[in-house]
């Protein structure tokens, strides 16, 4: 099979950025397919230069087709519209021009539907769309889209890129749930979360010297690690309100890592709570196999989302990677994945009352068997639940299935 792969936010593991697509591709190619990946140079720090426009690289076999569009986790709302809508009409030109059996896409943003619904009807080939958050649901609930116009527009579009998949992918059952409201088939619905890179994270040295310098200032307290966006749907500004609460546990230290829009307003806060590099420490991104080293030296890894609940539905790259990690996990809301961890009992769940949430934090992290048994059941989870290879058998035969259907 020859797979047209759609993702404008393509990363490896050498890049700051999530690698589902990479670790998804480099299995089918293994496979013996022929993988031809579209994506943007946003994340793909590790290639030193790209000239103006169309850049070709190869990566463990997959062919990659790069756009030259720059990206900031800073941009505007209006000015990353402007940068889907680029890519969008750049990809479509240049996935015409290649021959595939089938093309899949997998969002955000939705636009990414675009390029793979006209290659759809234009080449005759089956068309697989994944979901990996509910667009333009979650920015709908958060008001950063609010023009009624729009948003009817948006939701027809959504509606109309599902009835064209031959098949979806959905990255949590809340998402399925999402995609099956509006009619689609329930059967044709994929439920593949994100998956756990049991191997980048196994043997990992207990001694880093990059990661040692990084943590110098954490002596012997407890490590209580972030490592992801700092974006409206990140709210990052609640290390800074928990470390504040936590000042009566000093053998606790917040660690975020990573940025964004939003990461100069947590640096505010964080001094204005007099938190900033004392209990609470800020960190610039850095790749995913040097953040492996990271969660090697944690005592417990947070994945954090506001207060709306339509952001809960997500499948957070972060949880997976501490269930790799076999550390304890902790999240500041509901939804499935606060259900998991209570169920399991592989972390804690945490809430907008800062100082209960301190108390449980230096509690758990103090009850030398609850943090053991945390520990086992996350990797348990990471081996015998999320493990990739397990995942991508589901995700290779979504494809496959896909590739048979000549309702077009």
């Amino acid at each position: 099979m020859h797979l047209i792969y759609l993702h404008q936010y393509f990363a490896t593991p050498k890049c700051n950025g999530g690698t589902r697509s990479y670790e998804m591709a480099k299995r089918l190619v293994a496979k013996g397919h022929r993988v031809t990946l579209i994506t943007s140079s946003a994340f793909l720090e590790q290639f030193d230069t790209f000239e103006a426009g169309w850049n070709e690289r190869e990566i463990d076999g997959i062919e990659l087709h790069i756009y030259h569009l720059p990206y900031s986790n800073n941009d505007s709302f209006a000015k990353r519209i402007q940068k889907f809508l680029s890519f969008s009409w750049a990809s479509t030109r240049k996935a015409m021009k290649i021959g595939a059996d089938l093309v899949f896409a997998t969002s955000t943003p939705l636009t990414i539907a675009i390029p793979a619904l006209i290659y759809k009807k234009f080449k005759k080939v089956p068309f697989v769309f994944e979901v990996r958050d509910l667009w333009p649901e979650v920015p709908i609930a958060m008001g950063v889209i609010k023009n009624k116009l729009l948003i009817k527009a948006l939701n027809t579009f959504e509606k109309w890129t599902y009835k064209n998949a031959s098949q979806v992918i959905a990255l949590s059952d809340d998402m399925g749930k999402g995609v099956a409201k509006y009619g689609y088939d329930t059967t044709k619905i994929h439920v593949i979360p994100n998956s756990c890179d049991t191997e980048l994270f196994s043997n990992v040295p207990a001694a880093d010297t990059d990661s040692d310098a990084m943590l110098s200032f954490l002596n012997d307290r407890k490590l209580i690690l972030y490592a992801g966006t700092f974006g409206l749907v990140n709210r990052v500004d609640y290390f800074a309100h928990l470390a504040h609460a936590a000042k009566n546990y000093p053998e606790l230290c917040f660690v975020a890592i990573g940025s964004g829009m939003c990461k100069p307003d947590v640096i505010k806060l964080a001094k204005e709570l007099d938190v900033y590099k004392k209990n609470f420490f800020i960190l610039d991104p850095v790749s995913k196999d040097k953040v492996v080293h990271l969660y090697q030296r944690a005592d417990l890894c947070f994945s954090l989302v506001g207060g709306i609940q339509e952001t809960w539905k997500n499948s957070a790259n972060k949880l997976f990677d501490a269930m790799a990690a076999g550390k304890p996990i902790a999240v500041n809301h509901g939804g499935w994945q606060a259900e998991l961890i209570n169920q399991e009992q592989c972390g804690v769940v945490t809430s907008d009352n800062y100082q209960e949430s301190a108390k449980v934090i230096f509690e758990f992290l103090h009850n030398a068997e609850t943090v053991r048994k945390a520990k086992q059941s996350s990797s348990d989870l990471a081996h015998k639940r999320y493990s990739r290879d397990l995942l991508f058998a589901k995700f290779e035969k979504a494809l496959l299935l896909a590739e048979k259907d000549k309702s077009l």
